[in-house]
């Protein structure tokens, strides 16, 4: 995984409102929960947002496409123009794949932060094999590779690579918020 940072354009503050963000199976829901108990903000998994006809066209095998995902991405961004609203503080865990979700997503909130999840496709494919009674199956772990297009400089986010420890994510993902970016891969280790 290539670990540059980004130019950082100025920003309004830290970030209220966070989208963890990544294929199937790098762990968004279990980062998305620690993130919004570091936080004390409230979390929503995004998965279960998505209609009955969505779960059952990937629990067959079927890959999405931007058509089924259009309500989902709509019901999402209404939960963060709501939080945004009323001042609150959100978590969402949402695969957000593509840079036109995101944008959509960001048009309830143009502070909006993602934190995208990623890793190699063998951690994934072997996580993904480990979760017990999950209706996304690892056929569909390729087409979602495919479609991820990664944050780009003028996104407001942190890329990390999912091979750490969950609570060293958490911490670089605090340190980028303290840091107000705009996109920062994973933070570089100084030298003495």
């Amino acid at each position: 995984m290539n670990s540059q940072i980004q130019p950082s354009p100025p920003s309004s503050g830290a970030p209220r409102r966070w989208v963890v963000m990544g294929v199937s199976g790098c762990g968004k829901s279990s980062i998305g929960q620690l993130l919004a108990t570091a936080l004390g903000a409230p979390y929503l998994e995004g998965d279960l947002y998505h209609p009955p006809e969505n779960v059952a066209k990937m629990a067959a095998g079927i890959p999405l496409d931007d058509a089924d995902r259009a309500g989902w991405l709509a019901r999402l961004q209404a939960e963060i123009a709501a939080a945004r609203a009323a001042g609150g503080a959100l978590v969402l865990s949402c695969s957000a794949l593509k840079r036109p979700y995101r944008d959509l997503l960001r048009g309830a909130d143009p502070e909006l932060a993602f934190v995208h999840l990623d890793g190699a496709r063998a951690l994934i494919a072997a996580r993904m094999q480990a979760r017990p009674n999950h209706y996304m199956p690892l056929s569909l772990l390729d087409s979602q590779l495919r479609d991820l297009q990664a944050l780009q400089p003028d996104e407001r986010g942190i890329r990390l690579d999912i091979g750490k420890e969950p609570q060293a994510l958490i911490a670089d993902i605090l340190q980028f918020q303290g840091s107000h970016r705009t996109n920062l891969s994973p933070p570089q280790k100084e030298t003495p």
